[in-house]
């Protein structure tokens, strides 16, 4: 049974026409939704038929084997031709003019579909849910691996659906759908910083021993008088050497200096009868000689003094006001 000569037979409706985009029919607003524009002999052949409303078709590519699902706007488009949203035939891998075949189904209503976004510009705009249920009203089907365009404040983005249930291709008429999101496409987790494990490995031969920090050595610096005079006792230079040196010697004995048998012998034949003896005798035949030292030096300090002469204040000349 044919329908006008355009090959429509049997109880469903398919037809194959050659697709182009809604720009060539000077219809913006066709690039919002999924609803393409058909013939009018096809709103014929569908009249005639016992369909179910909405009515709803599949897309195929022949040539490539992509499926794709939409609705129908208006039936006044050219006779074997139809337009459909841009996005649409890139979903379909068609080009201006290929052959697309066009069939009347019934999809079962939507109760899940998760959409993945392509860039994670469209988590920045103020309300993406609102956005989004605004631009879901002028769908009639979603099919899972197509990716769908918002458009918002001029600037257009893609979302891809990756699942939907209680089918690959639901409706999303007069239903209540439960919508979840996957990442966007470029989004990437933030690095957590990893922490250092200090190595406990002795270096390798072919490192390099650390070389060591000089130690600090407070109060090595040279001292000045306020009065200018020289000093008469200048501390004695700190080398690095002699520092390395001493700790090269506690480090060899363990922070201790190994007791010596003289010291010894004499701390237990003094520390006998329950006597507390304090000093050793070397102490003791040192500390005359000490004295004698600082007694020659303060005496020189001394001599020193009576030589300068002595401070006098107010000794300057005095001064009128009246001249």
């Amino acid at each position: 049974m044919y329908f006008d000569g355009y090959g429509y037979h049997g109880t469903s409706f398919e037809q194959t026409y050659r697709c182009y985009p809604a720009s060539f029919i000077d219809k913006p607003q066709l690039e919002n939704g999924d609803k393409i524009i058909m013939p009018p002999s096809a709103l014929d052949r569908l009249a005639s038929l016992h369909i179910d409303y909405p009515m709803l078709f599949e897309l195929r590519n022949a040539a490539t084997e992509r499926i794709s699902h939409c609705g129908v706007l208006e039936f006044i488009a050219e006779e074997g031709m139809i337009y459909m949203p841009y996005w649409m035939m890139e979903n379909l891998l068609l080009q201006e003019g290929d052959i697309v075949r066009v069939k009347n189904v019934t999809l079962p209503k939507g109760t899940y579909v998760k959409l993945q976004p392509h860039t994670k510009d469209f988590l920045d705009i103020s309300n993406p849910k609102a956005i989004l249920e605004t631009t879901l009203r002028n769908f009639s089907c979603l099919t899972t691996g197509d990716s769908i365009m918002v458009a918002y404040n001029n600037k257009k983005y893609y979302i891809d659906i990756i699942e939907s249930k209680p089918s690959h291709a639901i409706t999303i008429i007069e239903t209540d759908c439960e919508v979840d999101f996957a990442p966007p496409l470029d989004y990437k987790e933030p690095e957590r910083p990893v922490a250092s494990i200090p190595s406990t490995k002795a270096p390798s031969e072919g490192e390099a021993a650390p070389v060591e920090e000089p130690k600090f050595n407070p109060f090595t610096g040279s001292g000045r008088r306020l009065d200018g005079k020289p000093l008469k006792y200048q501390p004695p230079p700190v080398s690095a050497a002699s520092t390395t040196k001493d700790k090269q010697v506690a480090v060899s004995g363990g922070g201790v200096p190994p007791p010596s048998t003289g010291s010894s012998s004499q701390s237990s034949s003094r520390q006998s009868q329950g006597k507390l003896v304090f000093g050793s005798n070397a102490n003791r035949s040192a500390e005359p000689q000490k004295q004698k030292e600082v007694a020659k030096e303060t005496k020189q300090e001394q001599d020193q003094k009576k030589d300068e002469p002595k401070f006098q204040a107010f000794t300057g000349k005095k001064y009128s006001l009246k001249g």
